[in-house]
């Protein structure tokens, strides 16, 4: 029975040229089934859903180093200096830019920069994450949302806020934070210093201090109230309760009806479920905005006595840098490729291999690995069942070895002809 199913006219007609030297890998598992699995067969028994497992993972695995799997893609390189990686990127074969007569010229990675994660802190204390900090240096972190109410006073001399006999209400408030939100965690930390010693059976109500954030939306939760000297860590989860529209802020404040005094410093505040990131990275904005070496034409004057790049000046040169045409390097947590300004403008062309497994119309295989297809998945079904003899997976692993050496051989597509026309324009002699 042949194998062509449509007419020359239709073929060319059509726009799936080429399609003649690639099998499915549906006709590659029915195959499979039919003719290696059954009575008297080389494999008695074995469900199609491991086959096809086996068959995914071996055209997966052959994709990387034997089937031509490779794929294309250019853009024109924006301001960003980044591309995306394609949805379907294992790897990356070459990167390159082309010139305005179409001629491709190579890029090379760099080693000595990356976009590391970008954490926020403290201008002030250096602290991870901090929504309020204390205060330092007489100073809290942003003095025009801070006030106090009667009886609080900030102590420059000594770093922290006095509640000198504060009346009930009275607050240390930090206004307009915009990081509040529902169902997020928080970390408060603060000390309380200077609290007189007072008989707590001789008040009716003893005086504390109870802090509480409230998001946009009114939602708050408080804080445990504090009523002795100490220095105090809790975390609490910001939960849903009014809906009435109001500035974010966090506060301390006097929560009894007798007036509390004593003095609050050390105050931090923070996200304990994520560390805030900045949007960018010192080390990837600092890449991108430098006018890269390799973007340097030297132009010496070798008539002089004197070579310049005898005397010391490319000392220690990387080769990846002895070249003008740019560098990138790959973020694999971002998903981006990042290149040197000098690419700004430029069309860049990215050569990468997949697995081959990205979309039904590339589950194909060429007719040169049809065999080491079967090899492979005969070898890992047998090898993944029990009381198989040893020397039967051991031949299906050499057959496999062999099937795939033999596949690699024909896809390199090695012409005598044009290899001899290759050799004649190299000054070697070659020995047989």
């Amino acid at each position: 029975m042949a194998l062509l199913n449509q007419t020359s006219q239709a073929y060319y007609n059509g726009n799936d040229y080429g399609g003649y030297q690639f099998v499915s890998l549906t006709d590659i598992i029915n195959q499979f089934m039919f003719v290696y699995v059954g009575e008297d067969k080389i494999i008695s028994k074995a469900s199609r859903t491991d086959v096809a497992f086996h068959a995914q993972r071996a055209l997966a695995e052959l994709s990387f180093d034997t089937l031509k799997s490779f794929k294309t893609q250019e853009i024109l390189l924006p301001p960003t200096l980044k591309m995306i990686l394609p949805q379907d990127y294992v790897n990356y074969t070459k990167i390159l830019y082309v010139d305005s007569a179409g001629i491709k010229h190579p890029l090379y990675p760099t080693r000595r920069t990356q976009n590391p994660i970008s954490i926020a802190q403290d201008t002030d204390t250096g602290i991870y994450s901090p929504i309020v900090s204390g205060w330092k240096d007489g100073l809290t972190t942003d003095t025009t949302n801070v006030s106090y109410s009667t009886g609080v006073a900030e102590d420059t001399t000594n770093n922290q806020v006095d509640f000198t006999a504060a009346p009930q209400w009275s607050k240390l408030q930090w206004l307009n934070i915009n990081s509040f939100e529902v169902g997020k965690y928080y970390t408060l930390t603060y000390t309380i210093s200077n609290v007189p010693y007072t008989d707590p059976s001789s008040l009716t109500t003893t005086p504390s201090l109870r802090p509480r954030i409230i998001d946009a939306f009114d939602n708050y939760v408080d804080f445990t109230p504090r009523t002795e000297n100490g220095t105090y860590t809790e975390t609490i989860e910001l939960v849903t309760g009014t809906t009435v529209s109001h500035a974010s802020r966090f506060y301390i404040q006097v929560n009894s009806d007798t007036a509390f005094t004593g003095s609050v410093s050390n105050v931090l505040l923070v996200e304990s479920a994520d560390l805030p990131l900045n949007a960018e990275s010192t080390t990837w904005s600092s890449y991108k905005s430098h006018n890269p070496n390799e973007s340097a034409h030297y132009d010496f004057d070798y008539d002089d006595e004197i070579y310049e790049a005898n005397i010391g000046q490319r000392y220690g040169l990387e080769p990846e840098h002895a070249q003008v045409n740019g560098s990138f390097y790959i973020d694999e947590v971002g998903g981006n490729i990042h290149f040197s300004s000098n690419l700004s403008g430029q069309t860049v062309v990215l050569d990468y291999i997949s697995d081959s497994l990205g979309t039904d119309g590339e589950t194909q295989v060429h007719k040169f690995a049809e065999e080491a297809m079967y090899k492979w998945i005969s070898h890992a079904v047998l090898s993944g069942k029990s009381n198989i003899p040893e020397y039967q997976v051991n031949r299906l692993k050499k057959e496999r070895f062999a099937a795939v050496r033999t596949a690699k051989l024909r896809l390199s597509s090695l012409k005598l002809e044009e290899l001899t026309q290759i050799l004649r324009g190299k000054s070697k002699w070659i020995k047989h």
